[in-house]
């Protein structure tokens, strides 16, 4: 990692005398700011309205707790008003101090401030990069935007960081965060409607547990496969399948980027569904309302 860092570094230094790229070079020059993820982009961009280009770090169809930018992107990055960080995601564990060293003047900010973070085991592991680990700080569950109650939470967020860098636009971003908080409100009442279906499940397993944040707000069992980023094992796929069984689970939620042999394997001895979600899709607002009607679904 650290040879691949002084690459990334070599490679800004020469790009940086070079014209801007199109990321940066935006429509009408707006001003940029960066996001770590999809879903916080969705939040931004909400607010934000057309004041800012916002450009998520980790691309669409990759992980944020594996991935490292490109020198194009911290090129790029150097550009950028502020940036915005979800809060304990891999990559931003792995990343941050590297970001701050290449872009002293950029601001950031972040979106977990005051949010009722989850402590939990299944999170303290780590992603071995050449030399380097890259461990969930302190078994943080990072996965915060997968909440209504948090969504809030990160759009004040937003809107005190958004005032702020441009104190200018004040009255438009108190009034696009009032809709927005709004719309979450509402998809809150959407969700709470849909789990109270009769016959709704109040547990569901999942390859990688991302929907704790998810669980809490409803009342409802989350169940990993996955843990401590490891595989199960013969006998922990087992107690899973028991676990199935015992608690009438009835569907299993597998992420794109995570491999379906177990949970399929696992819906075969126990008759349960296995169905696609993406939490780090950009489209927030359907993502929460196809998890909570997947779990009403007979």
């Amino acid at each position: 990692m650290k040879k691949i860092y002084f690459l990334l570094l070599a490679t800004i230094l020469a790009a940086s005398c070079k014209p801007r790229s199109n990321q940066s070079q935006n429509s009408n020059d707006k001003p940029v700011i960066t996001v770590t993820l999809e879903p916080l982009r969705y939040f931004t961009e909400a607010i934000a309205g057309d004041h800012f280009t916002v450009v998520s770090m980790v691309p669409k169809g990759t992980s944020p707790e594996t991935y490292d930018p490109t020198p194009q992107q911290l090129v790029d990055l150097a550009h950028s008003k502020a940036y915005f960080r979800i809060g304990y995601i891999g990559f931003e564990q792995s990343w941050t101090d590297k970001l701050t060293d290449n872009a002293p003047h950029l601001q950031f900010f972040d979106m977990s401030q005051g949010v009722d973070l989850i402590y939990d085991d299944t999170h303290i592991h780590h992603h071995t990069t050449d030399e380097e680990e890259h461990p969930h700080a302190a078994g943080v569950e990072p996965h915060i935007w997968n909440s209504t109650v948090n969504a809030q939470i990160i759009a004040g967020n937003i809107l005190s960081a958004l005032c702020s860098i441009d104190k200018n636009n004040e009255d438009s971003y108190m009034e696009r965060y009032n809709a927005l908080c709004r719309q979450i409100e509402h998809t809150d009442s959407l969700i709470r409607q849909t789990l109270a279906t009769p016959g709704a499940d109040h547990a569901f397993m999942i390859y990688h547990p991302a929907l704790s944040y998810f669980a809490r707000d409803y009342g409802l069992h989350q169940i990993p496969i996955e843990t401590g980023g490891k595989e199960p094992s013969p006998a922990h796929l087992k107690a899973l399948i028991d676990t199935c069984k015992d608690e009438k689970v009835h569907v299993i939620f597998v992420q794109p980027e995570f491999d379906r042999r177990n949970a399929e394997l696992i819906a075969k001895q126990t008759g349960t569904r296995v169905v696609d979600i993406n939490p780090l899709s950009y489209d927030w607002e359907a993502e929460m309302m196809h998890t909570a009607k997947s779990l009403a679904e007979k």
